[in-house]
């Protein structure tokens, strides 16, 4: 796993469009090796590193260079937690369409579809408040003391 730095946050929204895109044309297709792709750039960037996303490429090599400078960040951890979220709802909608199950095909990429239009028009990355509210629940991890000899 890759370390990511800090993303201009209009980056995940314009790889949002474009996901929503492509989860709206498997929802009216019905063509599960799209939403397969899908899966793929969803687990290369959750589960290695944003930077392998190609939707973030196009926007850091051809759209970014066209707005003006930002100096907004945020960090990676949650869009890579949301990324892997969505990997699996991805996941589990090309099962279904690949084997048959068309209706459990169709409520999985609906889910990721809704998830990638809140991102999208409301900058409401639902994987990443997702992420939060588990970091917040989670035990704290226990820090070693260390000793430092003079």
């Amino acid at each position: 796993m890759v370390e990511d730095a800090p993303v201009d946050p209009r980056g995940p929204r314009f790889t949002a469009w474009v996901t929503a895109v492509v989860l709206a044309v498997v929802l009216l297709t019905g063509w599960w090796p799209l939403l397969a792709a899908q899966a793929l750039v969803f687990a290369a960037s959750g589960l290695v590193s944003l930077n392998l996303n190609p939707w973030g490429q196009v926007y850091r090599l051809v759209v970014r260079p066209r707005l003006a400078p930002t100096s907004e960040r945020e960090d990676a951890a949650p869009l890579r937690f949301a990324q892997t979220v969505g990997f699996a709802f991805t996941l589990v909608g090309t099962v279904g369409y690949a084997t048959g199950s068309t209706g459990v095909g169709i409520v999985a990429t609906s889910f990721a579809l809704v998830a990638a239009l809140l991102n999208a028009a409301f900058a409401f990355c639902l994987g990443c408040e997702a992420y939060l509210l588990l970091r917040r629940f989670a035990p704290a991890p226990v820090r070693r003391q260390q000793k430092i000899e003079k």
